[in-house]
């Protein structure tokens, strides 16, 4: 498999809620930067794979949560490939403040045409590498 990336997050207001928490789904948020990062240390961005008629997408996702991050808070995201088939990938994903984990997630990714939007296999460039 291919490196896993740690991403840096600072938590803003806007990513918390009235009681400066912050809001489930920003997690979510947070673990699509950290994949996004992944594919850019490959060398790719979604642009350039939508330009080609490549989609990427969540297609299956679980996620738990056992610590609350809190504003101002610097967090580190993870991103690691666990396994690669043939239109599908999955990403064991962590949200970290320091050494306490807040939230662990399975996200499972699709590669889809675009002008389809049905499964496709990866890009032999993308493979390669993955």
């Amino acid at each position: 498999m291919s490196q896993s990336v740690r991403f840096p997050v600072r938590v803003y207001m806007e990513d918390t809620d009235a009681g400066g928490i912050v809001y489930y789904v920003n997690y979510l948020k947070f673990m699509e930067r950290a994949r996004s990062e992944w594919l850019r240390s490959l060398g790719f961005d979604q642009q350039s794979l939508l330009d080609a008629g490549t989609q990427l997408v969540v297609y299956r996702l679980s996620c738990h949560y056992t610590q609350p991050g809190r504003l101002d808070d610097a967090l580190e995201v993870s991103a690691e490939v666990i396994s690669v088939g043939r239109c599908r990938m999955t990403f064991e994903q962590h949200v970290w403040r320091g050494n306490e984990r807040l939230c662990a997630a399975t996200v499972e990714i699709a590669c889809l045409s675009v002008s389809h939007l049905r499964p496709m296999a990866w890009p032999s460039a993308l493979k390669s590498l993955m």
